[in-house]
């Protein structure tokens, strides 16, 4: 990387335009809370390019500068992130890279804010939320910056401790996490050793990486460091020279020390064994004590592991900002009675022989006289040690560094791509297809299981609804934790090519047995499933049972813990015999939608299911009934994919999450259509009040439904008249949408219709008739007018009339449909659709009458 610029030069010299035509891309992140900047040094092993560096002491951020971060000077922002003036430094250098880099999205944002008030380790904690708070700030910066990835990494208890939120309320940070951030990203919070992914000591804390949701095929599991095998003491500090002199410095590592201590002190450890503590000295003049007016205090033995020697053969202990003294925790070296040098501590952490505590030159402190390393280790020794205990493990961040590289950098194939090579190879032939899996050695199981999904579609000539590993993940992330089960059931009841096998089985793989039954009516997506299968890793404890079967009429023999799918969509208008089959034991029969019949079957199987609907199912009639059975069941999760569930496919989905054994309580909405989260009581969006259920609900919409009386009309729409029956002129005049205005007719040149006979058209009843109101079908843009004489309507126009003929409608209640109050209301009252914006006798109650 080249050397940090001043400020000055940054405006006329661009220093590293060239990155932009490498093959990966200039790759950029910024760091909060980054004290010395040890775990960031993984990014920078992975030539990403640090934006921002944001640190409140002015010491930690030299030893950043050391190790020249930052591409320029500006970049080193000392200070307190709560200050608007901090964080106005970050936006200039954010403007900056977009200025002459064309960096317009961050790739990556990293905040470990200051975890006392969460640290199992701090024995004063007090009121800690405003500390905390320093998470709130974070959140807040990923909420206006939007890089592609953020990481958090905190404490074991950082996703239980309170903090209060930016709404101004205490929660966990968990929530305030996933209520702020869980609409733009899909998260993944873990608890995890990173001894067991590649750090050479025991760490148990917490990692949080958000993947923004408009990365497709990208999840959070894809950049999470890889587990790996655990190593002992001896294997990463054995090499190096034992020290035996007190205040010993090894002649060619000056950071290889033995740091002084209280000469009595020595008596305490030296005939301890590897794993005892010098509590346990039998000899009471051993163990830890002070002396006071000739009477020995034993020191309190508040941690087990004070004093205590550690052991060659297990894992490195966990390294904590005190890892100078022999009173804090697992310090004693295994050999020598002395606690770890500073480098057996950077062994231990994984930073890097390259990394550096100074600006001299490591060769050249090696040079210096004994005194002059003595002078050097007094004034730096402390600092170093605490930036060490306060650490990310450089190899863990190196890890997900590399992994979104590869991430980023990876191809995409499109569907013409796709298309053409299922040609090319022929890959329609299922044969075919099953070689082309099996020797494939390049593409991974996404890419796979597209090519197999969208074969497969062209062999059955239908449409092909291939569930993206995004939606797969946004989907089980909300599944119930591992830790809930010792043993578990899952049923996937149309799994087609098996886009959910990969995250479920990431999700579950430390459930001690897991047994996943899949069913498809297809014996051919079977075969090709356990040809994917190969391509990821299937623990032992998972065991995959393969059903061909058709699932509405297969017979199941016991009870899953949980059901997750994407049924097939489609009505049966042929297969009357077996349509009357499917219908013979559902509640709902005013639908010959089969989804619906998975629905149902699916409640009845399952404690907690989940599957991917169209969602007409939240508003459309015919799912009356369908709505009534869910809502007596628990809906923990809506998500609303809108029209972004399924890319090149004009249908809206929603994704529904239900627990069966447990009563109505709340239910969370996430929105791709508006980037958030939002809770409510499951009553206030499923309120029988309305016809449907209504989950963008909220305080606006309540004021204006206060002022309606509602259920006034219903509605018609005659959907027969086309251009072949309309000409320029005639009789009759058609009302087409663009003509309807707000208590108006609105004339358009060249748009204008007409009809001379109108006495085969069902829509002839109306002509002429009083008390008859015209609304454009399918508009977020209401308004509405009276039927003037001579007219009839396409069906781009609903024709609405009262229920009760009694019922009188001004032009007022006409001209509040077209104000700006009434369309935001009618966009709630839509569910926010895009396609599902019919006028029918459902919407239409939706058009009510002012209240006196």
């Amino acid at each position: 990387m080249p050397k940090a610029q001043s400020y000055k030069q940054i405006e006329t010299m661009p220093q590293i335009a060239a990155e932009k035509s490498t093959p990966y891309g200039l790759r950029t992140y910024v760091s909060l809370f980054s004290s010395a900047g040890v775990g960031c040094y993984g990014f920078k092993e992975e030539n990403f390019y640090c934006v921002a560096t944001v640190e409140l002491l002015e010491r930690r951020l030299k030893i950043q500068s050391y190790n020249q971060k930052c591409t320029y000077e500006s970049g080193y922002i000392s200070g307190d992130l709560t200050t608007k003036e901090v964080k106005d430094k970050i936006f200039v250098e954010l403007d900056l890279w977009e200025k002459w880099y064309s960096v317009n999205h961050l790739d990556v944002l990293i905040a470990t804010p200051p975890c006392q008030g969460m640290s199992v380790a701090n024995h004063k904690k007090k009121d800690e939320l405003k500390r905390n708070s320093l998470v709130v700030e974070s959140i807040k910066l990923t909420k206006k910056i939007k890089p592609k990835f953020f990481i958090f990494e905190n404490v074991r208890a950082f996703l239980t401790s309170i903090c209060t939120d930016i709404d101004g309320k205490d929660k966990p940070i968990k929530q305030a996490i996933d209520y702020n951030l869980s609409g733009v990203y899909n998260i993944h919070c873990q608890v995890l050793n990173f001894k067991d992914y590649g750090n050479p000591s025991s760490r148990t804390r917490t990692l949080v990486i958000g993947v923004r949701k408009d990365l497709k095929e990208i999840t959070p599991l894809d950049v999470f460091p890889d587990q790996q095998p655990e190593r002992t003491l001896r294997q990463i500090i054995g090499h190096l020279p034992s020290l035996k002199k007190m205040g010993e410095i090894s002649e060619s590592d000056i950071y290889h020390n033995f740091r002084r201590y209280a000469p009595h002190m020595e008596n305490w450890i030296a005939d301890i064994k590897e794993g005892q503590s010098a509590f346990d000295n039998e000899d009471h003049t051993k163990i830890p004590h002070s002396v006071k007016d000739d009477v020995i205090i034993y020191n309190a033995r508040k941690n087990g592991d004070k004093y205590t020697r550690q052991c060659w053969d297990k894992v490195a202990p966990c390294i904590h900002t005190r890892n100078d003294i022999m009173a804090s925790q697992n310090t004693v070296h295994p050999t020598d009675n002395r606690v770890f040098s500073i480098r057996e501590v950077m062994l231990m952490m994984s930073v890097p022989d390259s990394f550096k505590w100074s600006d001299i030159p490591f060769e050249k402190l090696n040079k210096m006289t004994a005194k002059e390393k003595q002078v050097f280790l007094k004034k730096e020794e402390m600092n170093i040690r605490q930036n060490l205990g306060e650490a990310v493990p450089t190899v863990i961040f190196r890890q997900i560094a590399h992994k979104i590289r590869k991430v980023l950098s990876q191809k995409e194939y499109t569907e013409p791509e796709i298309t053409a090579l299922i040609e090319k190879k022929k890959l329609v032939e299922n044969g075919n297809l099953l070689k082309f899996i099996s020797e494939n050695k390049t593409m991974n199981f996404a890419m796979l299981s597209k090519i197999a999904e969208l074969a497969n579609a062209q062999r059955y000539n239908n449409a092909a609804y291939y569930t993206r590993q995004d939606i797969c993940f946004s989907i089980v992330k909300s599944l119930p934790e591992a830790k809930t089960y010792t043993s578990l059931n899952i049923l996937e009841p149309s799994i087609g090519v098996g886009n959910f096998l990969p995250v479920l089985i990431n999700k579950y793989k430390s459930v001690p047995t897991v047994n996943i039954d899949v069913v498809d009516i297809d014996k051919n997506s079977i075969e090709l499933l356990k040809e994917l299968i190969k391509k990821i890793y299937v623990p032992d404890n998972i065991t995959i049972n393969y059903i061909n079967a058709d699932f509405l009429l297969h017979s199941f023999e016991k009870h899953y813990d949980i059901v997750v799918g994407n049924p097939p969509y489609m009505k049966i208008t042929k297969e009357k015999e077996l349509l009357a089959i499917y219908k013979a034991n559902v509640f709902n029969r005013d639908t010959n939608n089969i989804f619906a019949f998975f629905i149902e079957k699916v409640i009845s199987l399952g404690n907690v299911v989940s599957l991917i609907v169209p969602k007409s199912l939240i508003n459309a009639p015919e799912f009356n009934n369908t709505r009534a059975l869910m809502s007596k069941n628990k809906i923990e999760r809506i998500i609303d994919f809108g029209e972004k569930g399924f890319k090149g496919v004009k249908i809206e989905t929603i994704c529904f999450i239900i627990k069966t054994k447990i009563k109505p309580s709340t239910t969370v909405i996430e929105s791709y259509i508006t980037d958030s989260v939002q809770q409510h009581e499951q009553s206030y969006i499923t309120d029988n009040s309305f016809p449907y259920w209504l989950i963008y609900r909220n305080s606006d919409f309540d004021i204006v439904a206060a002022k309606l009386q509602f259920n006034l009309f219903k509605a018609y729409r005659d959907r027969s008249i086309t251009k072949a029956h309309t000409k320029d002129k005639g009789k009759i005049r058609v009302l087409k949408s663009r003509n309807i205005g707000s208590n108006e007719i609105i004339d358009i040149p060249d748009y204008d219709c007409y009809i001379d006979d109108v006495s085969t058209l069902d829509v002839a009843k109306f002509l002429n008739q009083k008390n008859c109101y015209l609304l454009p079908n399918l508009t977020y843009n209401p308004r509405a007018c009276a039927l003037p004489k001579n007219c009839i309507t396409d069906g781009s126009v609903a024709i609405i009339t009262p229920i009760d003929e009694s019922t009188k409608i001004t032009k007022n209640d006409l001209a509040f449909y077209a104000t700006d109050e009434f369309t935001e209301f009618y966009a709630v009252a839509r569910n926010m659709g895009s396609r599902s914006l019919n006028i029918d006798n459902n919407s239409v109650f939706f058009f009510g009458k002012l209240k006196n």
